[in-house]
């Protein structure tokens, strides 16, 4: 946990040097957001869908309590109602994101999952071009908007052209609920910079979690086997702990400081980068493939990526204390 604490220290005064923060954290958070949908994929041999998420959001939040517990005695913003309230905001959405991933894939592979997710940098942009005016800048660049429109073009085009041999036409259905989590995950990218600009990115995503975790616990009751933890092998609750830890809490927290440094725009348009390593490891371990028409479209993503990433940030008007 020492490179999470370095990243999450107190931000300094350079504005060059926080800006260098910001990409440290993004890459890094890229690194591991290659592996959620594999990890989920594997789990769903196991986990049913509403235990799976109330687990692994339940094991990272755990693992980030102590850092929140330690925050707290070192001051600033308190725990209230008012940051409760403020934190529920991206609390909700991310909880029908974590459901609807999970559930699309049963109807696409975890490698085109992860690419057809980015599109959501379309939807992010939008909504930062809504909610905060100091985003705006980012957007009225071309390379900006060449790339985003080339990653949606990219993510379409791995979704529109799976071999029909092996994985068939895509049921409506699964495309709407893939749908449905990309515009979901956009909506929290967005909501969830107000209180990690205001708690810190470890207070905000402790208190998150926390709240995401007690609202999947009662649709874990009604629809899911809250007892699956006991039915399994240790091996399997040990990679739905890893799972948690790196890809819930590592990642939220780094992306928390991302988006504090360079901005949510940017922070999601470089989330392109993910579905590169997911597709790797998706062919290695689960013998998914990608037909060529796939991999152009997937090329040509990585190309919107790139482009998106020659826009130069500035500082962000709102600052977190005692990150």
């Amino acid at each position: 946990m020492k490179f999470l604490s370095a990243i999450t220290s107190p931000r300094p005064r350079s504005g060059g040097r926080s800006i260098s923060r910001g990409y440290l954290a993004l890459f890094a958070t890229v690194i591991i957001w290659s592996l959620p949908s594999l990890f989920q994929f594997y789990l769903l041999r196991y986990y049913d869908v509403w235990a799976q998420n109330f687990y692994r959001y339940s094991v990272a939040c755990i693992a980030i309590a102590p850092f929140v517990a330690f925050r707290i005695r070192r001051g600033g913003p308190r725990l209230d109602l008012r940051v409760f309230a403020l934190c529920l905001i991206p609390a909700v959405p991310n909880v029908v994101h974590q459901i609807t991933q999970t559930i699309a894939l049963f109807y696409i592979g975890p490698g085109v999952y992860a690419i057809f997710t980015r599109s959501s940098v379309i939807m992010t942009a939008l909504l930062a071009l809504i909610f905060f005016p100091e985003e705006r800048h980012i957007l009225r660049q071309w390379q900006f908007q060449v790339g985003t429109l080339l990653g949606l073009i990219g993510a379409i085009g791995v979704f529109w052209f799976q071999p029909g041999a092996t994985a068939g036409h895509v049921a409506i259905r699964g495309l709407l609920i893939a749908f449905i989590a990309t515009i979901c995950w956009a909506l929290y990218g967005v909501l969830v910079k107000r209180p990690s600009a205001r708690l810190g990115s470890i207070r905000s995503f402790g208190l998150i979690s926390f709240i995401t975790s007690v609202l999947l616990f009662p649709l874990t009751c009604a629809f899911g086997n809250v007892a699956t933890p006991v039915e399994v092998s240790w091996f399997v609750n040990l990679v739905l702990a890893i799972s948690a830890v790196t890809c819930i809490t590592m990642a939220h927290v780094l992306y928390y400081v991302a988006i504090q440094e360079i901005g949510v725009a940017l922070a999601q348009t470089l989330q392109l980068l993910c579905p590169l390593g997911a597709v790797a490891l998706s062919a290695w371990i689960f013998g998914e493939h990608l037909t060529s028409a796939q991999l152009w479209s997937a090329a040509i993503l990585l190309f919107g990526a790139f482009l998106a990433m020659r826009v130069k940030p500035v500082a962000t008007t709102e600052t977190a204390e005692n990150i």
